[in-house]
């Protein structure tokens, strides 16, 4: 056989040195298939991680066939494997479903529930009736009484101790005419009994006449204490507040009334105790002045 591995194999090798065998010529040589070469390369660039030519035959695989879908399948059930389950859920206790169930309050509806206290207070308020703070002698005689008198007789005018009360109509008993009144509380008991002038007020008085200092006690006077003024206050406040007298009278308009002139006028110094009823003559006013003179049942 002419070929370059019989030529070799034949010749020992201590008969042709290996500087004679490099000379040897391999022209000789068989050739290589082209398909083997080919298969060769093929083989080679999938080793190298190539994609075979397209033109290369497949090269024949010892492993089992496979089907395109059985790798995925696989895959998808090693996933399914792996992926830990879900948790079930627990079933919510019936009272949670039932407040999951229930009609939620609208946002505008909790608004309204909110101020509904507010409108509540205000309605309230509103429904309460107002007293109308008195003005005039009326006003300003209570701020007086309660500074100067309710000592004696009571925030209320009940009376406490010896001196007298005020309430249910008394003090129009026993001053049936304002000036009297003012006269008493102007000059007091001790000028009343120094003047020899024990009866006081209208000395026919239902259950008698009021003697001075006979129960016991001492009305003071409050000339020089008071302003005339104040002492009007004062008394319009017994009179028409503590003893219940009669608004609509004309005693009333003409002294404790918010437009009295009379009170205006012993506010504004025009007049006083000594000489109202000079300026007021048209009116028909009593004398008041400085000394003690016993009452009236009635105005003249």
């Amino acid at each position: 056989m002419n070929s370059c591995t019989e030529l070799v194999q034949d010749v020992p090798r201590a008969d042709f040195p290996l500087r004679t065998l490099r000379r040897l010529s391999f022209t000789d040589v068989t050739e290589i298939p082209e398909h083997l070469l080919k298969r060769s390369k093929a083989a080679k660039a999938k080793a190298d991680g190539a994609e075979a030519p397209a033109d290369a035959p497949a090269a024949p695989s010892t492993a089992p066939a496979t089907t395109a879908s059985a790798a995925p399948a696989v895959a998808a059930k090693k996933d399914v494997e792996a992926a830990p389950a879900a948790p079930v859920a627990k079933p919510d206790t019936p009272v949670v479903a039932a407040y999951k169930a229930r009609k939620k309050i609208p946002v505008w509806a909790m608004v309204t529930l909110s101020i509904l206290p507010v409108w509540l207070f205000m309605y309230v308020l509103a429904m309460k009736p107002v007293t109308a703070k008195a003005t005039g002698p009326l006003g300003d005689g209570a701020a007086v009484y309660a500074s100067n008198c309710s000592g004696c007789h009571g925030g209320g005018g009940e009376g406490i101790g010896s001196a007298y009360a005020f309430t249910g109509g008394a003090v129009m008993k026993t001053f049936p005419v304002i000036e009297d009144q003012l006269r008493w509380v102007y000059l007091g008991t001790k000028a009343y009994v120094d003047a020899g002038v024990l009866g006081y007020g209208d000395p026919n008085r239902e259950g008698g006449a009021r003697v001075a200092g006979a129960s016991g006690g001492q009305m003071p006077g409050w000339k020089g204490n008071l302003t005339d003024a104040e002492i009007l206050a004062a008394v319009c406040d017994e009179r028409y507040n503590l003893s219940g007298g009669d608004q609509a009278s004309e005693e009333f308009a003409l002294w404790c009334s918010p437009e009295s002139e009379i009170y205006l006028a012993l506010e504004g110094g025009t007049a006083t105790f000594e000489n109202v009823h000079e300026v007021f003559a048209d009116k028909g006013v009593i004398a008041i002045g400085s000394t003690p003179v016993a009452g009236v049942s009635e105005r003249p």
